[in-house]
């Protein structure tokens, strides 16, 4: 039988609490479930946590190389090449379990919200198991060391045909606080550089499974993003004594024209050096490290202001009603680095046009140039236009 370990800590809207269970999968992986709705929030109903899957124990044959001429780490992952492709409809393995149809992902027959570790993980914690001998070919050049880490699935909804932009704000206020519960327990593992939540949408930008779900990753590194805005803001804080990440939202607003949406606790704008055709950043006033610190105003202002900002992107191409992007919450690093972060959400989509994409062809894939196909301050005109 799996072992329970339910809590009942966590904050959700209108007084109201999430009930947080823990279970394993067949094959070792850890499953959470979140639950905000009765009879189970209560405790007076519970899930089933039975996966009676014949799986044979997770393992990772994830490796980290460095490259010596860049300075990063690449994660080599091929286990990942054979992961489920755009699966039907009915047999996706982010449904619910139910009768009558083969087992999935997620033994219970309904859920509110669900973190599960991915079967297919480009980190996990089992790669620590390798005896790996560290070096490529026992050169110096190449280190080599296990991708340890970990890769965390999200389901936001049990039904297939929801989007994020659909789901009520209780919901996604409780999809905030779990974002925050996975930013601080990742970030507490050892060896953990930075967090990293996310969504992908649409088979353009490579969806490979279409129910509503996002991703978490636990790096053992600090990635190329995150490690160059590192630098920059260790340098900007030497020379003004003030935090990158604010300074840029105080000059948006002074400036003002790139303003999509202003509230509170939260401020929307396109940034001034925009790299892809659809983009806007969302920042809080407040300057807080990551997800977790986020206080109860500022999640319960956050599940009302991300809705209208994915609901604008939905609006911004005439005759297209489901844009696909990228979702991507920066967060502060762990440890020495983490006074230079800031939370900030990159919000970005590679369609220039209806059926039409960016694609980083040879100036973006090869020199890291980037091109941007229209400008700023249309974008920003753009989104506001589409306002309701």
């Amino acid at each position: 039988m799996a072992v329970r370990d339910e809590e009942s800590a966590l904050r959700a809207p209108a007084g109201s609490r999430v009930r947080k269970t823990r279970t394993r999968l067949a094959d070792g992986r850890e499953l959470i479930y979140f639950d905000d709705s009765e009879p189970y929030v209560s405790g007076a109903a519970t899930r089933e946590l039975v996966d009676s899957r014949p799986l044979p124990p997770a393992v990772s044959q994830s490796q980290m190389r460095f490259d010596v001429l860049t300075g990063e780490w690449v994660v080599i992952a091929a286990q990942r090449m054979d992961r489920t492709f755009l699966p039907p409809a009915d047999a996706s393995p982010l449904a619910p379990s139910r009768p009558g149809k083969p087992p999935t992902e997620i033994p219970a027959d309904d859920y509110d919200v669900v973190v599960f570790e991915n079967r297919f993980p480009a980190l996990a914690t089992v790669a620590e198991e390798q005896h790996l001998p560290g070096r490529v070919d026992d050169e110096p050049l190449w280190p080599l060391a296990p991708a340890s880490g970990r890769c965390e699935v999200v389901c936001f909804s049990s039904d297939p045909d929801a989007r994020f932009s659909s789901l009520d704000p209780g919901r996604v206020r409780t999809v905030i606080d779990v974002w925050a519960d996975r930013t601080a327990e990742l970030s507490a593992l050892t060896g953990i550089r930075q967090v990293f939540c996310f969504e992908n949408r649409g088979r353009e930008i490579g969806v490979t499974l279409t129910h509503p779900h996002g991703q978490i990753y636990a790096y053992p590194f600090l990635p190329a993003r995150t490690a160059t805005l590192i630098q920059r803001s260790r340098a900007h804080v030497a020379r003004t004594g003030r935090l990158l990440l604010s300074d840029v939202l105080d000059a948006e607003k002074r400036a003002g024209r790139r303003i999509v949406l202003a509230a509170e606790h939260w401020t929307a704008y396109v940034p001034a050096a925009s790299r892809w055709p659809l983009e806007v950043h969302l920042a809080p006033h407040r300057d807080v490290r990551d997800l977790a610190e986020l206080d109860d105003a500022q999640r319960d202002e956050l599940a009302l202001v991300y809705l209208e900002l994915l609901r604008r992107v939905d609006r911004f191409f005439d005759g297209l009603d489901a844009v696909p992007y990228i979702a991507a919450w920066h967060q502060a690093p762990v440890g020495d680095d983490r006074p230079f972060g800031r939370l900030y959400l990159q919000l970005y989509s590679m369609m220039r046009s209806p059926g039409r994409m960016k694609y980083l062809a040879g100036s973006e894939s090869s020199m890291g140039a980037w091109i941007n196909d229209t400008t700023p301050e249309r974008i920003a005109d753009r989104l506001r236009e589409v306002a309701p």
